[in-house]
């Protein structure tokens, strides 16, 4: 068999981490979206900076500075044994943390991008037939912004399949725990088992080319709104 049993392993474990860490993002880069794309605010520079950051800083200074916070010693370190949840470094539960935050601006800048679009008109006749706000919201925005949706979800998903550096340094290596696919890649180019890294990178590479398909392919759709 081409893919041995650590190798599926892996694949569930990032398919179940990429799931994830997309349906955490989307839920929580929404709202950061719509403020970054409606506010005025003077923070609006910095709050943008901030999630835009994981896209210069390499991997591993990401996954650095979480190991020391989610560390024995750490702010959330402290918070989660305070709690009685132990440190969340070297767990799966760790890894969705550092995804969230390693994959945030590829879900809120396709989402910003696409609420920025949408303009004022669309809210301003909503607003003449006495909708509310969370109706216009759920009713008016959300159905316009639904191409940015789809970007945003397939963009966060295929880019925390692809995380090295940051769930190395933050989950170790531990199988059926957090033994993600470019771990395992990295695992057998170790061992010089050549060919079963071929296997497993050529499996990535395939994904990688049908998710790119699948992106542009959802771009060539007329938006709503036009």
């Amino acid at each position: 068999m081409p893919l041995d049993a650590n190798d599926l392993a892996a694949i569930w474990l990032t398919f179940k981490l990429a799931s994830l860490t997309t349906l955490i993002l989307l839920i929580v880069g929404t709202p950061i979206a719509w403020w970054l794309a409606r506010t005025r605010s003077w923070l609006r520079g910095p709050v943008g900076a901030i999630v835009a950051l994981p896209l210069v800083l390499p991997p591993t200074v990401i996954g650095f500075y979480l190991l020391l916070a989610m560390g024995p010693n750490g702010l959330i370190g402290q918070a989660t044994q305070a709690l009685g949840l132990g440190t969340v470094v070297f767990s799966f539960s760790g890894l969705v943390i550092g995804s969230v935050i390693y994959s945030m601006p590829f879900v809120v800048q396709p989402l910003q991008n696409a609420f920025s679009a949408i303009g004022e008109r669309p809210l301003e006749v909503a607003a003449t037939l006495r909708a509310g706000p969370w109706d216009t919201f759920f009713s008016v925005v959300l159905p316009l912004a639904k191409p940015g949706f789809i970007t945003a979800s397939i963009l966060g998903f295929a880019h925390t399949v692809g995380e090295f550096g940051v769930v190395l340094m933050i989950g170790g290596n531990i199988p059926d725990k957090t033994r993600v696919v470019s771990v395992q890649i990295y695992d057998h180019v170790e061992a010089m088992d050549y060919l079963q890294a071929h296997w497993l990178a050529g499996a990535m590479l395939v994904f990688s080319f049908v998710v790119l398909l699948a992106l542009y392919a959802s771009r060539r759709e007329k938006p709503s709104w036009s």
